[in-house]
């Protein structure tokens, strides 16, 4: 197992069931029941020195579901064009989500999981099963899809474990 598929592989292993697009929807709700619970100081507090704020975070899952829809877009297309990375903390560092409130991101996220569910939906199968390069490393577009799951869901046990108990 090469170093990428360790690495996705810890978020793939935190899809509950095959059925990854109603896990979509899932991770999204349980994001949404959160998130709509806090305040907006509470979406400013950040665990320790140094580690994102709660509005970052969510900032962050956002625009990776972005990156990651994007990427799945040009390789359903079968588009065989690499596709770089992304640094995630020049990316939150400069995201601006501290000056939002809590409401407008709380918008966006559902928007953007609305669009990423319909998006995956509506592929074939074949579609699926198509490989794109993304960051070096080839990927499936149905990988991406469940990637997007476990990713949402690794940042949801980080809250749990790290933020709730400080609030």
């Amino acid at each position: 197992m090469t170093d990428f598929e360790k690495y996705i592989q810890r978020y793939l292993d935190l899809v509950p069931s095959e059925n990854w697009i109603e896990e979509l929807k899932n991770s999204g709700n349980q994001t949404l029941d959160i998130y709509e619970t806090f305040s907006e100081e509470q979406a400013n507090f950040a665990y320790a020195e140094g580690k994102w704020s709660l509005k970052t975070l969510l900032q962050h899952l956002i625009d990776t579901e972005k990156v990651f829809a994007y990427r799945g877009l040009r390789f359903s297309r079968n588009d065989q064009s690499l596709v770089s990375g992304f640094d995630e903390e020049t990316w939150a560092d400069n995201s601006y989500a501290d000056s939002r409130t809590l409401k407008s991101l709380i918008k966006e996220f559902k928007l953007t999981r609305k669009l990423s569910i319909k998006f995956f939906k509506t592929l074939p199968a074949e579609a699926l099963q198509l490989i794109g390069i993304a960051n070096g490393n080839e990927i499936k577009v149905e990988t991406i899809g469940k990637l997007t799951v476990g990713h949402n869901l690794h940042h949801l046990n980080v809250i749990k474990e790290r933020y709730l108990p400080n609030l």
